[in-house]
């Protein structure tokens, strides 16, 4: 498919996981994208194989409000426009919440919150010349609380509403402003976590379809939502999750039973 012949994308976070799988299906789709991490070499290995001038590498922290404004402007004196913003970028720190710093729930809120601010409020005067779209990474802690991971909880509960409250303000406007939520997906940041056979056991429990997303089936639902086939979807929190959110919560009665 090109579905995305003569886009401009920015997509944060493309050094890895999700961002990196969604960077290289808008550049098989056609696409000129623009990609931003933190560590540069990582960018040059996500568009490793693809044409060079259809992209461009944009180091940096999107905690910067600077630096995002950079991040867009340098997007559209390269490409001329911009269409899609993905917004992936995110940190997550595990723990109780009695042990979580002022430190750790700044720089929480600095990465997964407020970067997605920064980059929506620079990017939207340029999406409404386009009638482009945002595609936010919200995220299954984004609908509902986990264990241990107050900060993101909080992060991405909020990214879950703003992008409820921008889809509002410029659907009439011709901008769609959707976001996914995924639930575990195999990434390097949840590396060390799928080497524990406990962890694994207990998410195949809760997830019907019984295993991880990989990033690039996170990335086939963020390119849906960007394309014109979703052209009627605005202000959609969509779970990636595997049927995670089927379930009220209570307990598998057909596994326990068959247990006796």
């Amino acid at each position: 498919m090109n579905r995305f012949e003569g886009k401009v994308i920015i997509v944060t976070g493309a050094g890895s996981g999700i961002g990196a799988g969604t960077a290289r299906r808008f550049l098989q789709e056609g696409a000129f994208v623009v990609v931003n991490g933190r560590r540069e070499h990582k960018l040059h290995e996500t568009i490793a194989g693809f044409d060079a001038a259809k992209s461009l590498i944009h180091p940096g922290d999107v905690s910067d409000e600077a630096y995002i404004k950079r991040l867009i402007d340098d997007t559209v004196t390269r490409f001329g426009k911009l269409d899609v913003l993905v917004n992936n970028a995110g940190i997550a720190t595990f723990g109780p919440f009695e042990q979580t710093t002022t430190e750790v729930w700044r720089k929480t809120m600095a990465t997964d919150l407020e970067g997605v601010f920064f980059a929506c409020r620079e990017a939207l005067p340029h999406l409404t010349k386009t009638k482009g779209s945002i595609v936010n990474l919200s995220s299954a802690s984004g609908l509902g609380g986990d264990w241990g991971l107050s900060a993101y909880n909080a992060a991405k509960g909020a990214v879950t509403n703003f992008t409820r409250a921008l889809a509002l303000e410029y659907g009439s406007r011709g901008v769609r402003i959707n976001a996914v939520a995924p639930s575990l997906t195999s990434t390097d940041a949840t590396a060390d976590l799928e080497k524990l056979e406990s962890v694994i056991a207990a998410f195949r429990d809760r997830l019907p379809i019984g295993r991880a997303a990989t990033p690039d089936e996170v990335a086939g639902v963020i390119a849906f939502l960007a394309s014109e086939d979703a052209i009627f979807i605005n202000g959609v929190n969509l779970p990636v999750d595997g049927g995670l959110h089927a379930s009220n919560g209570q307990p598998n009665f057909l596994k326990l039973l068959a247990q006796g």
